[in-house]
């Protein structure tokens, strides 16, 4: 009986390191929760690019957004973990379990990470005619009048929303919320001076910042950015505990094979490091930064909790 458990142990134990070494022998699916275009679907298509030529198999991305991200997911989460459905996603999926009242998986349980991608900061931007040139300078005129001056976001829940909201509360100002369908009417309403400011992705801000049709206030992420090394952040600036990371990562359904994992790890970093990824991500303002499953996965699990006492304290919530 002894030998007989030995011998079927050593051939599990076989077969994993098999199957990772085979892997992979068909199409690999990546699935971007939002629409095409976005700075997660830009980011997980040029690394598919990538990962395509160095696999020797197609690795194709599809699109499936709504309800924040959820949907496509909840797709991803529930399909058979061989490694051959994937998920990229923004820092939004350690958003939705705090503000949405029911979820149909676990962000921390069912989706353990591969790797990060990328970083990228939002700009907290003004439009011109408000005499602004520092994020100080906002905060001054918040607390003149208070509940009088407003903040855009891409909507309730987004990356921008959680970047404001957490400025608000380091810099104890009393604003109003305009929430938006998306970064184009944010922007659009803020440079021209209908809202105050939004906290707005790099790759939409830096046109507008270098034609003078918005003023760059402040990097709202902890990090300055490598497109713009002169513009301090909101934490410089002297607003503690002030700055949101906007990243995108790589995740899998739970049951992934470790060694599965592994070797995605692995290519993702050697994609990432490539000069077809540098120079699109360079494109974007967002640095490629590549981790361990274990260190996305801390990120995950940090974020999670930190986004929940922070969406209780700002009462952001969605029906």
């Amino acid at each position: 009986m002894t030998r007989l458990i030995a011998l079927a142990l050593a051939a599990a134990l076989a077969a994993l390191p098999a199957s990772a070494q085979n892997y992979p022998t068909k199409q690999i699916n990546i699935v971007v929760p939002f629409t095409a275009g976005s700075a997660t679907d830009v980011t997980a298509r040029a690394l598919a690019a990538v990962m395509s030529k160095n696999l020797g198999q197609t690795v194709i991305v599809e699109n499936k957004p709504g309800a924040g991200g959820t949907i496509g997911a909840n797709q991803v989460a529930k399909a058979a973990p061989d490694g051959y459905t994937l998920l990229a996603n923004s820092s939004a999926h350690t958003v939705n379990a705090a503000i949405y009242p029911t979820m149909p998986y676990d962000t921390v349980k069912d989706l353990p990470g591969v790797s990060l991608l990328a970083v990228q900061p939002n700009i907290m931007v003004a439009s011109p005619s408000k005499g602004w040139k520092t994020a100080a300078d906002y905060v001054k005129a918040a607390k003149a009048a208070p509940g009088k001056l407003t903040y855009a976001t891409a909507g309730t829940g987004s990356g921008t929303h959680m970047n404001a909201e957490r400025f608000k509360l380091a810099a104890g100002i009393d604003t109003l919320h305009i929430p938006y369908k998306g970064t184009p009417e944010a922007l659009g309403d803020t440079m021209n001076g209908r809202t105050d400011i939004y906290f707005c992705p790099v790759i939409a801000a830096l046109p507008l910042i270098r034609d003078g049709r918005v003023v760059a206030l402040a990097n709202g992420s902890p990090k300055r950015s490598s497109v713009l090394p002169d513009l301090a952040t909101t934490e410089e600036q002297g607003f503690k505990d002030s700055g949101y990371n906007f990243w995108v990562g790589l995740f899998a359904p739970a049951g992934t094979p470790p060694a599965v994992i592994a070797k995605l790890n692995a290519e993702v970093k050697k994609a990432l490091d490539s000069p077809e990824v540098k120079e699109r991500l360079a494109a974007l303002g967002t640095d490629a930064s590549p981790t361990t499953p274990a260190e996305l996965d801390a990120i995950v699990a940090r974020e999670v909790k930190e986004n929940a006492e922070l969406a209780k304290k700002a009462n952001i919530k969605l029906q």
